[in-house]
């Protein structure tokens, strides 16, 4: 009988980040073979699909976790704390995959489950490019599924419990930099330049009134610069400036408002000093949003495993389980990790720790989820 308290701490002492994953897919695909399941490696770069097949095709299911760390430095005293600098497991994605694989490894010794999963070990979560990369390497036509799920746990919530709700629930990311040209020169003569500093503070302030004044009050939107880039020095006026950031909210139309307004401020404010402006913007993310049929039968197999909250209302942070979900219905649902502790920290904070007691909770979840499905 595998340990899986022990499984969790190997992934957490030897982390690996993006698609960068060898070991870890390895250590989960050894473990699903020995238990007769058919694995595939190597989906979309290092992921891995694990298939216990029970039923046909279209009528098969699909369970999604996550195997990749975090690049930062790990700031617990934990016997099993990471053994690679500057990579620790600050998300959680280790009892992610631990309770999947444990899923797994149950559901194959039942034989009255009659329908057939497909056990998704996805990379690069954490950059929102691994969903990507395994449809494009044909996920859904190598292993076809009608339905999709996948679990994130949540610090501060009491284990055994869950929330979820229909519709969007966690936000999309959008990403920008506004580059501005001014004329540099001595800090002494300022009035023989075209100072970009002053551009790119004008611009920030008026970043503030694209949520404030444009989007609608019934809306969510968040708008913020993280990142203010010059090429000045003591005495010296910077001719170039970069302002790089990160939007959020839960529509398409936000993120389109949001772009068209953030170009419209930049072009205008720059030509009103002097200067010029480019904009680059991106989308990391794409909102997530649950189906609703989808939702209930999530609903159904977490009220069977623990206390349910299923109008949890929307979260701020972005997942890249979105992108299952344009190609397949389905519903993303958060457990509890605990309320003390580390278990309790934000995610990514470097002293935060996924919690093994959470371990039997998502086990159940993931197993009465399949049977719901049948």
């Amino acid at each position: 009988m595998l340990d899986l308290i022990a499984f969790r701490h190997d992934l957490h002492r030897h982390p690996e980040t993006g698609f960068d994953l060898t070991r870890t897919p390895e250590k989960i695909a050894e473990q699903l073979e020995k238990a007769g399941l058919e694995v595939a490696r190597g989906v979309g770069k290092s992921g891995l699909v694990a298939t216990l097949r029970r039923g046909p095709d279209e009528t098969a299911i699909g369970f999604r976790a996550d195997m990749d760390a975090l690049p930062i430095h790990e700031a617990t005293n934990l016997s099993y704390r990471s053994e690679t600098q500057g990579k620790f497991h600050g998300c959680g994605h280790d009892g992610h995959s631990t309770m999947l694989l444990g899923a797994a490894l149950e559901l194959a010794q039942d034989p009255a489950l009659n329908r057939t999963v497909h056990f998704i070990f996805q990379p690069d979560e954490e950059n929102g490019n691994g969903a990507a990369a395994m449809i494009a390497d044909g996920l859904f036509d190598r292993f076809p599924m009608a339905e999709i799920y996948g679990l994130h746990n949540m610090p501060g919530m009491a284990l055994g419990h869950f929330a979820t709700q229909p519709g969007p629930f966690c936000a999309f990311e959008d990403n920008f930099e506004i580059r501005i040209q001014g004329q540099g020169g001595h800090a002494s003569m300022p009035e023989k330049g075209v100072d970009p500093i002053v551009v790119g503070a004008a611009i920030v302030q008026q970043l503030q009134t694209i949520v404030s004044r444009a989007i609608s009050a019934k809306d969510h939107g968040v708008v913020s610069v993280t990142e203010f880039i010059t090429d000045g020095a003591r005495n010296i006026l910077a001719s170039n400036v970069s302002l790089r950031g990160d939007c959020r909210g839960f529509h398409q139309e936000v993120s389109d408002l949001i772009e068209s307004r953030m170009r419209a401020i930049a072009t205008g404010v720059s030509v009103a000093y002097g200067a010029s402006a480019e904009v680059d913007y991106s989308t990391s993310f794409r909102p997530l949003v649950n189906d609703a049929q989808a939702t209930e039968t999530l609903s159904a197999a977490a009220r069977k495993t623990g206390a349910l909250n299923d109008a949890y209302g929307r979260v701020g942070f972005s997942e890249d389980f979105a992108e299952f979900l344009t190609h397949r219905p389905g519903a993303f649902v958060l457990m509890g990790n605990g309320t003390e502790g580390a278990n309790a920290m934000p995610l990514h904070n470097p002293s935060y720790d996924f919690n093994d007691a959470a371990i039997p909770h998502g086990i159940a979840f993931w197993c009465r989820l399949a049977r719901q499905c049948m």
